[in-house]
């Protein structure tokens, strides 16, 4: 059987994606961001580029999350770095940032004003998973300081935030996997053209091979 019509592609996506999920303790967040994003990008007809900006607006509040690097490396120095601990959840994840973001997303855009709120609208579903569900394992909250630097005193939290590792983001990251699959299949391009058209091609048609349109 050819690798580009069927058995083999398929069932090592399968492969690839439960070794992700049997490390979802490290990469289930970005995971969840990302294809969170690139569902909301398929909420209209957007061109390739758009569906970039948007799924890239739902995944990029987690750029303040880089600090992490800094502050391992300096954790035993007489002067540690603790970016990550200081403004992780805060420098991206807040409105300012959301409509800088916004305001990006409608200059590379041909459909501007739709493809800016469908960033805005990105952005602030990460927003949401964060607070729903980005909790610490000792059942620490994670407030978001939603209107930062302006103010700290109004933050998004909720008491019921479960913790990062929790199955709800399993089970969310399936439900959001599955409907990758069905926009895929119905649509003619999958996340995949993000990193390679090729790839993209590939997984599309055997996608298509193994579920065939029904006859009309």
């Amino acid at each position: 059987m050819s690798f580009f019509k069927g058995g083999p592609c398929w069932a090592a996506f399968f492969l690839f994606e439960l070794n992700v999920f049997m490390m979802y303790k490290i990469y289930m967040n970005p995971i969840t961001h990302f294809l969170a994003g690139w569902t909301v990008a398929n909420i209209a007809e957007l061109d390739k580029r758009e569906r970039v900006a948007v799924t890239v607006a739902g995944v990029i509040p987690d750029i303040d999350g880089f600090g992490l690097v800094a502050e391992k490396l300096t954790d035993n120095s007489t002067h540690p770095l603790t970016w990550w601990s200081d403004y992780h959840h805060v420098l991206a994840h807040n409105i300012f940032f959301g409509i800088l973001v916004a305001v990006a997303c409608y200059s590379v855009a041909t459909r501007k004003r739709a493809v800016a709120a469908l960033a805005f609208l990105s952005f602030h579903v990460h927003l949401l998973g964060d607070v729903v569900g980005a909790g610490g394992p000792d059942g620490e909250h994670w407030p978001i300081p939603y209107l930062w630097p302006v103010t700290e005193r109004i933050q998004l939290v909720w008491q019921g935030q479960w913790a990062i590792n929790a199955w709800q983001n399993v089970v969310i990251t399936g439900i959001l996997l599955m409907t990758a699959f069905v926009l895929s299949w119905r649509r003619g391009f999958s996340p995949l053209e993000m990193v390679s058209v090729p790839a993209d091609r590939v997984f599309v048609k055997t996608l298509r091979n193994r579920f065939p349109f029904p006859p009309i």
